[in-house]
């Protein structure tokens, strides 16, 4: 099998006819291009070029070689050619939203570094409030929303898990919840849990409004919200409480408003999240910078 110089090397030369333009061409030294086709040469058995002090032309061998591989060489080439157009044709923008302030850090950060890396794509990074988030993305409003787990839907592509926070109950500061250390998902019966507007039943993100503890003890329906500062008032006002990830610490912290950790339930998880339809490497590659964002945060 050949050597990609060794390809390239023989190719070019057939074209220019010069050891030095071919050099040139292929950003190697002239002795590596003598070199190069003198192993070629050797491989095959015979002069592939004949050669002169004032001319270099390409021997029959030489020439029948040529016609065998340059139709696969041009089809190689083209290949590689729209794969990178495709991660880099971003029809001059890559729209990718986010839900939370722990999302969005990643998101910004990850549009800064792919950015460096393709400057032909140009990333718009946007907050998707978490009522409209996943219309959003249907619609076609974004490309890419990284967003909280689980999502589900069979014309969904769902990327690299970026953040796995713990899961906490974020309760109104006078409520006797805001007292314990920890609680369990039993301790739901005992507040109304506050619910996404308009969201069905199995709708995202539909783990965070259960209506019945493990135990089977009713949950009740506290009021409906459309974004999370809405959740954290209607929280504050005592409306009742909201299952949120451990960010709120970092991002959400308020005097009225207390967070207390379950001891009892998985993390919450967050992933960017596409169409099926729309798949492209340009996603899967913004997905990859994120993930490694995201571990070095």
């Amino acid at each position: 099998m050949l050597e990609r110089l060794e390809l390239e090397a023989f190719l070019v030369l057939a074209e220019e006819l010069h050891f030095g333009r071919t050099a040139q061409r292929l950003n190697v030294t002239t002795g590596r291009i003598s070199q190069t086709i003198k192993k070629l040469e050797r491989r095959i058995g015979a002069p592939l070029f004949d050669r002169t002090n004032r001319s270099v032309r390409l021997s029959a061998l030489g020439q029948r070689l040529h016609d065998d591989l340059r139709p696969g060489y041009e089809q190689i080439q083209a290949g590689l050619d729209r794969a990178i157009a495709e991660v880099r044709q971003c029809g001059s923008t890559l729209r990718v939203g986010f839900v939370g302030a722990a999302a969005g850090l990643v998101v910004h950060r990850a549009r800064s570094l792919f950015q460096d890396r393709e400057p032909d794509c140009r990333v718009d990074a946007c907050e998707a409030q978490v009522a409209s988030a996943v219309a959003r993305l249907h619609a076609g409003d974004v490309d890419m929303l990284v967003l909280s787990l689980p999502i589900l839907g069979p014309n969904l592509i769902i990327g690299p898990v970026l953040i796995s926070e713990p899961r906490m109950l974020a309760v109104p500061a006078q409520h006797p919840l805001a007292l314990l250390d920890s609680l369990t998902m039993e301790d739901l019966a005992d507040i109304p849990i506050l619910r996404l507007a308009g969201a069905l039943p199995g709708d995202w993100p539909a783990d965070r409004w259960p209506e019945h503890t493990p135990r089977g003890r009713p949950i009740a329906s506290g009021p409906a919200f459309e974004t999370f500062q809405e959740a954290l008032q209607l929280i504050a006002a005592g409306s009742g409480g909201c299952i949120v990830g451990a960010q709120v610490t970092r991002f959400y912290t308020r005097s009225d408003v207390v967070y207390v950790p379950f001891r009892d339930t998985p993390p919450i998880e967050w992933a960017p999240v596409w169409l099926k339809a729309n798949n492209s490497p340009r996603l899967w590659a913004f997905a990859s910078t994120a993930q490694e964002v995201a571990a070095e945060a």
